[in-house]
């Protein structure tokens, strides 16, 4: 299914008609509306129009389409602002407050923005929760973008102390709990606690992962509430939410998914691959600025579908250049069609394009659309027909969920603890996390994400990159699991209060793999050092451990000879950061073990299996032959999969 999101307040109603014929037209089945459209709907105080949007959707609802509302709650209006300024939220950095004449200009601790949002929400799902072209609901729009999880207000401050006072009970505990005998931190009553942020130095970091925790769960407050009265006064229609990638967010993803029928995704491959291979690793996208890195679009895909626990959508995709990015260059003709079988490959269920028309003016006017600005049909147009024909190839109505038996055990708290203490500029959560993944996608491999609540039986490979808080249950879960586990370097280094255990780390771990961390070094990316495994030499770098092997066997050493990695019985620790060809060689090493198949594919080219299809995507400019498959039954192309191009064969 194809979708698209469209503004009619941004346009003169007498092309409205015209605007719903062509998204017919074009194969579209899904139009979201309503997301950034508070002042029109509400224009004063209590004064409501709600003349244009009936209009609007009743046009859409006569070509067949159907309408998914979002809660205008991400863009508060300006007479809001006047009557509450506690509603804007204070910078972390600055001590700031962030104004108004933008977007998502709220605070989540503030009662009276939470009231305000529930309110016009109700009354807006009252209104259309019935109707019938109106077939489901997002909630808000890219909760926490923009760095807002994070507020230094009075509001939050006073939240803050509140969630701390029925956390710990007494003072006394919290004290303890994070170490504040420490240059003299310690607090006499909950009143006295501060943010942790504009001081002179670094602040403590239990304090700053408890505020993260507290920040983090007033999100996922707000967003509860808000699934709650949209089930309330739409049965029968869906609720979803728009996330973006999981490193911007700032937020437990796995607890705020709960109560949605299904996870949807903002993906902008350019954009964002632009941001997250900056510095260092600009090197990796060099030759892929105008398709994205083959696996980063993929790399939150999975994320997403592991927090759907099933399909999911796409609910903006990229058309063309954007405008937010440090660069922003135009697709290679074809990647508009690429991306989007790429997400249905991978779980999608539908992939709606961010946006139908380019505006012509505010801050968004260079982000490429649909249609140009004056209504002719850019490229997305005809890379979409394209897709609508690909998809009447291939029966994806069967569910996403595939049974695939490697997975990647991602953590909000990993994130957080290697956020506040990074210990060396060289170690980057995402960027170590996104490492493990290309390994396993180069070799062939679909790969689900989950987290230490998720059911593992399925699975016969578990990688945790980084887990530095680990929870009893965890424990418990591993030492009843048949998979082979491998655990990354600061895993089990932190209680949960974040202090060192006192065991040493990889604390909790230790009762499942007898060894012991003596020291940590962290080293400048480029001094790089010989690492031994399998009778080859390979680099270890930026992150490294001094390791008391204990009973447990050595299974690479460091170029002193002393141990990188471990393994005793089904549990495998690395202690350093490590190349991508050793990630590529350790993993196929452990699924020949596990008798899991694996294909090195091309530099350019990955595969994709959902259902009865296998898909070949080409991130190249040259058309790439295909080993093995001249058997096989194609669906779409051939062997010779061309130049940002794609073929589908049946399994």
């Amino acid at each position: 299914m194809l979708g698209v999101c469209y503004y009619p307040e941004h346009w003169p109603e007498s092309i409205w008609q015209q605007d719903a014929e062509q998204m017919k037209e074009l194969g579209l089945q899904y139009v979201r509306i309503g997301e950034f459209c508070w002042s029109r709907i509400e224009p004063e105080d209590g004064q409501f129009d709600f003349a244009w949007l009936d209009k609007s959707i009743e046009i859409l609802a006569a070509q067949g389409l159907k309408v998914i509302f979002g809660t205008p709650t991400a863009t508060p209006p300006k007479w809001l602002i006047d009557k509450y300024d506690d509603i804007l939220p204070v910078d972390v950095n600055t001590g700031l407050t962030r104004g108004f004449g933008s977007r998502r200009h709220y605070d989540y601790s503030s009662e009276n923005y939470l009231r305000e949002a529930l309110r016009i929400s109700e009354v807006l799902v009252k209104r259309y929760g019935k109707h019938e072209a109106v077939v489901g609901w997002q909630t808000d729009n890219e909760l926490s973008c923009h760095d807002t999880t994070l507020s230094a207000s009075p509001a939050a401050l006073k939240a803050f102390q509140t969630w701390c006072e029925q956390r710990y009970k007494t003072i006394e505990a919290l004290n303890k709990a994070w170490g504040n005998v420490f240059w003299s931190m310690e607090y006499n009553n909950f009143q006295q606690i501060e943010v942790p942020f504009m001081a002179v130095t670094e602040t403590n970091p239990a304090h700053r992962l408890a505020y993260q925790r507290f920040s983090s769960d007033q999100v996922i407050r707000f967003h509860r509430l808000t699934i709650e009265l949209i089930r309330e006064h739409a049965p029968g229609k869906f609720i979803t939410h728009n996330f973006i990638p999981m490193d911007d967010t700032d937020v437990d993803n796995f607890a705020l998914a709960k109560g949605l029928d299904f996870v949807s995704f903002d993906n902008y491959p350019l954009g964002r691959s632009d941001l997250f291979f900056s510095g260092d690793d600009r090197h990796k996208i060099a030759k892929y600025q105008r398709t994205g890195h083959p696996d980063y679009s993929s790399y939150f895909f999975d994320q997403v579908r592991g927090l759907s626990m099933g399909d999911f959508w796409i609910m903006e995709q990229q058309p063309g250049p954007v405008n937010w990015a440090q660069n922003n260059p135009r697709p290679e003709n074809g990647m508009v069609r690429l991306w989007s079988l790429v997400a249905f490959a991978h779980g999608a269920e539908c992939v709606c394009y961010f946006r139908w028309r380019q505006i012509p003016y505010a801050q968004e006017q260079m982000h490429a659309g649909v249609l140009r600005n004056d209504s002719s049909k850019a490229r997305a147009w005809f890379e979409a027909q394209e897709v609508f024909e690909d998809l009447k190839q291939l029966d994806l109505s069967s569910p996403a969920l595939p049974e695939n038996r490697v997975a990647i055990l991602t953590d909000a708290d990993g994130r957080w603890v290697s956020r506040i203490e990074q210990q060396g500029v060289a170690y980057d959560f995402e960027k170590v996390e996104f490492a493990y993944y290309s390994a396993l996608r180069q070799l062939g491999l679909n790969v689900d994400f989950v987290s230490q609540e998720s059911d593992f039986s399925q699975y016969d490979l578990i990688i945790a990159p980084c887990l530095p808080v680990i929870s009893d249950e965890f424990i418990f879960a591993c030492k009843n699991s048949s998979a082979k586990w491998i655990f990354g370097p600061r895993s089990g280094s932190k209680t949960l209060d974040f202090n060192l255990p006192e065991n040493l780390a990889p604390g909790k771990l230790q009762t499942l793999i007898p060894a012991k961390v003596l020291s940590v070094e962290t080293t400048h990316k480029d001094l790089q050092e010989v690492m031994h495994y399998a009778g080859k030499e390979y680099t270890s770098w930026g992150w490294r451990e001094e390791l008391d092997a204990g009973l447990s066997q050595i299974t690479a050493t460091y170029q002193n000879g002393s141990p990188a990695i471990l393994q005793h019985q089904n549990i495998n620790y690395i202690a350093c950061l490590v190349s991508d060809e050793f990630l590529m060689d350790y993993f196929e090493s452990l699924c020949s073990e596990l008798s899991i198949p694996t294909v090195r594919t091309p530099e350019d080219i990955r595969l994709a299996r959902r259902g009865q299809y296998t898909f070949a995507f080409n991130y190249g400019n040259k058309a790439t032959e295909l080993d093995n498959v001249a058997d096989k039954e194609f669906v779409i192309g051939s062997g010779s999969v061309p130049a940002y191009g794609l073929s589908v064969w049946i399994n």
